[in-house]
């Protein structure tokens, strides 16, 4: 059994990983998979559906039907031990009611608990500055209908109760809520807009990153230039899905990598940044009791206004005022 060390969502956790041999051929993957493992097959399921499962060195559906000799790798991650306690970690809280809270998440805090990550994370300072959270996320992840990367700044909507948490993972499910992105990307985007409709998968050789991949899930990111510095550009991402590592990964497979990002683009930090230059600048969403449109902004934050200042970025007008005349914003 081979041990890998998976980042998702900004969070490293180590997963122990066993290769079975299929014995017989038709058999389904996820009943195979669900009989090799000891694990229901609703659970199995689960994994693969989370790119946890590999048919041959592909991600597979759990339809799929196995022939005599197929090789089925496994990820098998440890349970999660919930110990979360209430931390006095400052937050910017941009929006509260009784029903939801957006969050202005710093770049390097870490959404929630995870192995290596067991606090400091954004749920401990939720639970210490907010009065109730939705439970459907369970122990480890209360009020969380969505994250973002650790190394990803922007907002966050939280759940306060589980009606809330129903609606807003509904309005995320049907692309209602809308997430826009701001990034710095390496090169220059000759075209003004594009869409980027490619399925994302575990890497077929490197399980520590995700990938363009045939046969992942649907991953769909629209883009758009709001200003171009020759060998950087600044661009909008509006996320149709919301993949893991999503504009990420579509941004490295259109050759113009997130610029920081030493994970799918340039091996070394470019810009001084740690990290990516990936800031969640705006999400709109119906509100679950009122049924209101509402919109939410989150100023760009100090570490993305010096790289676009190393991008090549001069002019008297403020980055805010760009993109509020981008956006449509009085």
């Amino acid at each position: 059994m081979a041990k890998l060390r998976i980042e998702q969502g900004g969070e490293t956790e180590e997963i122990q990983e066993q290769v079975f041999t299929a014995d017989k051929a038709g058999e389904r993957l996820d009943v195979f998979c669900a009989r090799v493992s000891d694990n229901t097959r609703s659970a199995v399921q689960r994994m693969i559906l989370n790119g946890d499962v590999t048919l041959n060195g592909t991600p597979a559906k759990s339809k799929d039907k196995l022939r005599a000799g197929d090789a089925v790798a496994i990820a098998f991650r440890p349970p999660e031990e919930v110990d979360i306690v209430p931390q006095d970690i400052p937050i910017d809280i941009v929006y509260e009611d009784a029903d939801i809270a957006v969050i202005d998440k710093p770049k390097g805090m870490v959404v929630h608990p995870a192995p290596g990550n067991p606090d400091g994370t954004l749920v401990n300072a939720l639970m210490y500055h907010l009065e109730g959270l939705s439970g459907i996320g369970g122990e480890i992840r209360p009020g969380i209908v969505h994250r973002i990367d650790k190394l990803t700044s922007g907002l966050v909507v939280v759940a306060k109760n589980d009606m809330a948490h129903t609606s807003l993972a509904a309005q995320m499910k049907d692309h209602s809520a809308r997430r826009t992105y701001i990034a710095i990307v390496d090169g220059n985007i000759r075209e003004d807009s594009g869409t980027v409709d490619a399925p994302i998968g575990r890497h077929p050789v490197d399980r520590k990153k995700m990938a363009v991949v045939q046969g992942g899930r649907n991953a769909v990111t629209h883009w758009r230039v709001l200003e171009r510095y020759g060998a950087y550009t600044l661009m909008e991402a509006r996320l149709e899905t919301g993949r893991t590592h999503q504009i990420r990964v579509h941004m490295a497979y259109i050759k113009h990598p997130v610029s920081g990002d030493t994970i799918y683009g340039a091996a070394k930090p470019r810009l001084g940044l740690d990290g990516q230059a990936l800031h969640a600048a705006r999400l709109e969403l119906t509100h679950p009791r009122t049924g209101e449109r509402m919109v939410f902004a989150a100023k760009v934050p100090e570490y993305f206004r010096s790289a676009l200042k190393k991008a090549g970025r001069t002019g008297e007008k403020d980055i805010e005022d760009t993109l509020k005349e981008a956006f449509g914003e009085s």
